[in-house]
């Protein structure tokens, strides 16, 4: 095999969304010669009885999964497996397909191993995407399908994409995640508020036997965070997911002035929400935690600290496919250390002790 750091200097030649395009087209090989990546499988992907849990009807074999924004087409769910992902999340999907924001809407923070992004939700809509999940099943592993609303969907009437969407992707995946927290949509984020949160699970929930979880942003107060992921899971959501991508520039130092920050800076941020709301919501829903998770220590943190599952996304970038075996490994190495026999025993440890 190659070793990534060799190739990774010559990557980080290319601009950041034609090197994802790049890895799209390798893994996107799966779907049309899969013999050859067989090996890969063998050795990348972790199914030990250690990391096995069942959550929302299905066996996830390792608790470590590819965040949405990756694979927005669902062209690479093969390939993602082959990497060795316990499961993945496809989107974030729009009704109708968009081009996203204007070129260039993706940038390296190498120094600080972070990438800002303001791609704004592109991708080839509903249809199109659904009909892809629809040739790829049944599936492997489980399947999470995050969706959004159009750019030029007004607020007022974002609810009715919202509904479009689950109405379209019912039985076509393992859950679905409510996404109102990405930066890159105008006046997204200002759907984070109870009447609009309260108003859409009690319509969605009447639509589906899907799970439905609530993605967060890491920039709220910890208060209102807390309050209006308490408020949904009593409105039916199955799980929460914190978080998506920041608008805290400073957490870098040479920002661009669009998009959201993730990546390793946003680390403690996305802990201090993510323990917060777990704190209250620990024990009655499923808990997702994703931002700046680069090691089987930051994972078993969020673990330990309530999370079932963990997802990473820009950690894939500057460390490479191998990165998801070492941090199965090693996790598992660190719940037997602890003297437990299953995942399931070190969730929420530390809010336990």
């Amino acid at each position: 095999m190659i070793n990534y750091e060799t190739i990774k200097p010559w990557l980080f030649k290319l601009e950041p969304e034609n090197a994802h395009h790049l890895a799209e087209c390798v893994l996107r090989l799966t779907n049309l010669c899969e013999p050859p990546f067989k090996a890969f499988l063998k050795s990348h992907f972790v199914d030990n009885k250690v990391l096995t849990q069942e959550l929302f009807g299905r066996t996830f074999s390792n608790p470590i999964g590819l965040g949405a924004g990756f694979d927005k087409n669902a062209t690479m769910i093969k390939g993602i497996r082959t990497l060795g992902f316990g499961f993945t999340e496809i989107g974030t999907v729009t009704p109708k397909p968009q081009k996203g924001n204007p070129k260039p809407r993706m940038f390296r923070h190498i120094e600080e191993k972070s990438i800002q992004n303001a791609m704004g939700f592109n991708n080839q809509g509903a249809t199109k995407v659904v009909n892809m999940l629809k040739q790829r099943f049944p599936y492997a592993t489980p399947i999470g399908v995050n969706i959004g609303k159009n750019k030029l969907t007004l607020d007022s009437e974002a609810i009715d994409d919202y509904i479009s969407l689950i109405k379209t992707f019912d039985g076509w995946g393992d859950y679905f995640v409510i996404n109102i927290s990405s930066p890159n949509t105008p006046g997204l984020r200002d759907l984070q508020n109870e009447e609009f949160v309260s108003k859409l699970f009690t319509e969605a929930k009447k639509l589906t036997q899907m799970p439905i979880l609530l993605k967060i942003a890491p920039d709220m107060e910890v208060e209102d965070a807390v309050a209006l992921t308490k408020m949904a899971v009593e409105k039916g959501a199955d799980g929460i997911i914190a978080t998506n991508t920041s608008i805290d520039y400073s957490l870098v130092k040479e920002p661009k002035d669009i998009g959201g920050i993730s990546g390793a800076v946003l680390k403690e941020k996305s802990f201090k929400i993510f323990e917060a709301i777990a704190k209250e919501l620990y024990g009655k829903t499923i808990l997702i935690s994703v931002g700046g998770i680069d090691s089987a220590q930051e994972a078993y943190r969020r673990i330990k600290a309530g999370a079932s599952l963990v997802q990473i996304l820009s950690g894939l970038v500057f460390y490479g496919p191998d990165m998801i075996m070492d941090i199965n490994h090693e996790l598992t190495r660190l719940i037997k250390a602890d003297g437990y026999k299953n995942i399931t025993q070190a969730i929420g440890a530390d809010i336990k002790s």
